[in-house]
């Protein structure tokens, strides 16, 4: 274990996003085994409803002297996660009976409970933070709020080692598994993924190599920080956005797959030296679009002010704010980019303004209206003409997109604005939740699908007849052989998310 302290921030974008997810003050957890070995501690439990579920993270600050050795330290760091996988194990129980007794009250009170959607997906994280400290710096600590030296934290890792060597869990025991992290890794892990659905799919990954370790009876990484680099660097990175794109085909609203999504995906499959890069496309995309989404709330919350509208609750400009966050690395990427093309548009396009539909790459059900307002005052998409109109332009779009998952349409107006020679954005946004369809309204929207493929495959078949009566009078050239060469995708962000004022 290392002895080096270190003060790295813990002020990164996903832990400002995780905010937007955290369901209730920290709840004060208290663990014996600690107190009995009459070490000094805070413990407080953060409960998050993150799009896929449940996070519980369990928060532990071990306080320990400056002359404390190393020896002594890997002892109280043994004891407080033993004793935190004691608590974890007896709230799971715990839990576990609760949920049991809803799931019998909810039998009786209702005869259509669907009980596959009673228990939902949960991680459970530990973070331990080690602070070699006196009393005076932590009383100091607990006094004033306002101080400005940063702690020493001590930099330690657990790796799949530890638990195989030092601390033996057993990995096939039902019920929840606790992540355990060191705050240095947990930090670092967060930094890295970005995203709150990435960081959920590197729980489940970090999971997975635990438990591997565990059959295998060898260490599967090395520490969590160089894990979260392999998961960033695995093909199944872009596995949900391609699902999401194929079913987007089988329901007719795209002919073809996203050239970006097959080249991106080739790149990471090969592990080719293009995939490096288009890795720090979507890092770039990813702080962008989260900058943009608070940018975006702030602006619709000043409006509230401004005008006194209490219309809409804070509670739900929340949700607003979660349905933005929901994107993946690369759904915010093709925001981004969708964005970026702006400028490079012909002068009557950007002058008349247009529109952009864009479905989300990670989530089926929710789906982007995005309208460059037009710089001409007299045009039909002027921001005059369409800010004021954003939630009927919503409700209007949500009748008439057929599919089955939508949840939720989202309308960004978006201008370009250009003074003193420097160009920013401001965007305008209203996100309108969409009611679950009946069944009879499934049956009929599926209904229209095959309709719309059936007619889609009529106009194929024609085409393709055209094509193979023209094919007879021409000559084929070796070229036509040849499979088209994919795209490389650019990203270039130059214009900044909003001008200082």
């Amino acid at each position: 274990m290392s002895q080096s302290s270190t003060t790295i921030s813990d002020e990164s974008y996903l832990a400002s996003e995780l905010a937007c997810y955290l369901q209730s003050a920290a709840i004060s957890v208290t663990l014996p085994a600690i107190q009995t070995a009459g070490q000094k501690y805070d413990a407080g439990q953060y409960l998050y409803q993150l799009p896929a579920g449940k996070l519980q993270l369990l928060a532990l600050t071990l306080y320990l002297p400056l002359d404390t050795s190393s020896a002594d330290i890997s002892a109280a760091r043994m004891t407080a996660v033993k004793s935190a996988l004691a608590w974890h194990k007896a709230s799971a129980s715990q839990n576990k009976s609760t949920e049991r007794n809803d799931i019998e009250k909810n039998r009786t009170e209702s005869i259509d409970t669907n009980n596959k959607d009673i228990e939902p997906l949960c991680h459970d994280v530990l973070v331990v933070d080690i602070q070699l400290t006196d009393d005076e710096e932590r009383s100091a600590a607990h006094t004033d709020s306002h101080q400005t030296k940063p702690p020493s934290r001590l930099k330690h890792d657990f790796g799949a080692r530890y638990f195989l060597e030092d601390l033996v869990v057993d990995m096939s025991e039902a019920g929840p598994q606790l992540h355990v992290f060191s705050w240095h890794d947990w930090q670092s892990v967060l930094v890295a993924v970005q995203t709150p659905c990435e960081l959920w799919r590197f729980l489940s990954y970090h999971l997975a190599q635990l438990q591997y370790s565990a059959i295998s009876h060898a260490p599967s990484f090395v520490s969590e920080e160089v894990l979260a680099a392999q998961f960033l660097q695995s093909p199944s990175l872009l596995a949900p956005a391609i699902t999401v794109d194929n079913t987007l085909i089988k329901h007719e609203t795209q002919d073809k797959p996203n050239p970006a999504l097959v080249t991106m995906a080739l790149a990471y499959k090969n592990q080719s030296a293009t995939a490096q890069m288009y890795h720090q496309h979507m890092q770039q995309a990813a702080t962008l679009w989260s900058q943009l989404s608070a940018q975006m709330i702030a602006m619709y919350r000043e409006k509230q002010t401004a005008t006194d509208d209490q219309t809409q609750p804070d509670t739900l400009v929340s949700r607003w704010q979660q349905q933005l966050l929901d994107e993946s690395l690369f759904s915010r990427h093709e925001l981004v980019r969708t964005l970026y093309r702006h400028p490079k548009q012909s002068d009557k396009l950007r002058q008349d303004g247009y529109v952009v539909h864009q479905h989300s790459y990670e989530s089926l059900g929710r789906h982007y209206v995005l309208i460059f307002y037009g710089q001409d005052a007299q045009a039909n998409n002027s921001k005059a003409a369409i800010q004021p109109n954003l939630a009927k332009i919503a409700q209007d779009v949500a009748t008439r997109l057929p599919i089955v998952e939508l949840h939720h349409i989202v309308v960004l107006g978006i201008d370009f604005i250009t003074e003193d020679n420097e160009t920013f954005i401001d965007i305008d946004v209203w996100i309108q939740p969409v009611d679950t369809m009946t069944q009879r309204e499934r049956q009929l929207t599926k209904q229209i699908q095959q309709l719309k493929k059936q007619e889609s495959q009529k106009n194929a078949q024609r085409v393709n007849r055209q094509a193979d009566q023209n094919a007879k009078y021409e000559d084929k050239s070796e070229n036509n052989n040849k499979p088209a060469k994919l795209p490389q995708v650019k990203l270039s962000l130059s214009i900044p998310a909003k001008k200082d004022r």
